[in-house]
């Protein structure tokens, strides 16, 4: 069975592709290389090719028989999704249905959406469930929520059943170091503090310290990005199977605050890292944390890096080999 992976040079991307290899599926992974990596796809075949172009799409891809897609070509920066909507209303929309008519073109009905935790907002309740109002707070997170709501129209009319993974904060690298986190910009936490420890930045900006949290810092739910991949590879099984299209919401369900992070990266390192007080960014909650339980019940979902030393020490080990 043949797997499109799209955006499959990303970070999450490319750990699914690896994890989908491990379990013996043939991939082919179609990415512009505007945010990923060539070097990180090294399973299936790779073609070069953006989804906003539907024709040059299908004429590439005319020989593979692609039995199910898994959709990551996103655009996710949040801040940049305030300041340039119509690029992710172009990208994280139109390219998606771009790639929705080549599935149904092709009579592929199986569909895994890369869509994410910004589609609640500012939460009303702890831990978030699916359940919880969608009500996002800036274009990307509107994106996701309108993305799902195109998937249930697709299945309505077209018959393409769907499952959309709602992550939270992705976070760690895989556990032999072959791929791992980069980002040009790097936006996320964990990489941030990272790239302190090793001298590649000054130190470390802590937005807000001020929350209505225990140390006064946000508190955020992350999960191990390899354990996202097994959450991709579980929802294909279960669509193969016959379940009915769903979504899924993947964290660990344990919060930890921004101190709390800095603090255990000085632990694994054994580095010093400086933090620096700055504002706080417009929009943040203080506290995100998931119920993944519903993915566990029905997916049979089984996260094993549930340790934020564990995410930190595999992030870690890429930092000092991988980059």
């Amino acid at each position: 069975m043949m797997i499109l992976i799209t955006g499959g040079a990303g970070y999450i991307g490319s750990h699914v592709n690896k994890y989908l290899h491990q379990r013996g599926y043939r991939t082919v992974v179609v990415d512009n290389l505007i945010y990923g990596h060539r070097e990180f796809v090294k399973w299936g075949d790779f073609i070069f090719c953006d989804l906003s172009d539907p024709d040059h799409l299908s004429k590439c891809l005319k020989d593979y028989p692609i039995t199910a897609v898994m959709h990551f070509s996103g655009f996710a920066y949040i801040g940049e999704s305030v300041t340039a909507p119509s690029k992710y209303y172009q990208n994280n929309l139109l390219n998606t249905i771009n790639i929705l008519d080549y599935a149904r073109n092709r009579g592929i009905n199986w569909f895994i959406f890369s869509s994410s935790s910004s589609i609640y907002g500012i939460p009303n309740r702890i831990p978030i469930l699916e359940d919880h109002p969608l009500n996002p707070i800036n274009p990307y997170g509107r994106t996701k929520m309108m993305v799902e709501q195109i998937l249930k129209d697709y299945e309505d009319a077209y018959g393409i059943k769907h499952v959309s993974l709602r992550y939270f904060n992705a976070a760690g690298a895989d556990p032999d170091s072959e791929i791992g986190e980069r980002h040009d910009p790097e936006t996320h936490l964990i990489p941030l503090v990272l790239d302190t420890a090793v001298g590649k930045r000054e130190d470390i900006k802590i937005y807000g310290a001020d929350y209505d949290t225990p140390d006064g810092t946000c508190v955020r739910d992350y999960v191990h990005v390899t354990d996202l991949a097994q959450a991709h590879f579980l929802a294909l099984e279960y669509l193969i199977s016959g379940g009915k299209s769903d979504a899924f919401n993947l964290g660990n369900g344990t919060g930890y605050s921004v101190y709390e992070v800095v603090d255990m990266a000085r632990r694994i390192t054994g580095k010093k890292i400086k933090v620096v007080s700055a504002a706080r960014r417009r929009g943040d909650p203080s506290m995100l944390v998931s119920s993944s339980e519903k993915a566990k019940a029905i997916l049979h979902w089984k996260p094993h890096f549930c340790r934020m030393e564990d995410i930190i020490e595999t992030a870690w080990t890429w930092h000092r080999e991988g980059i």
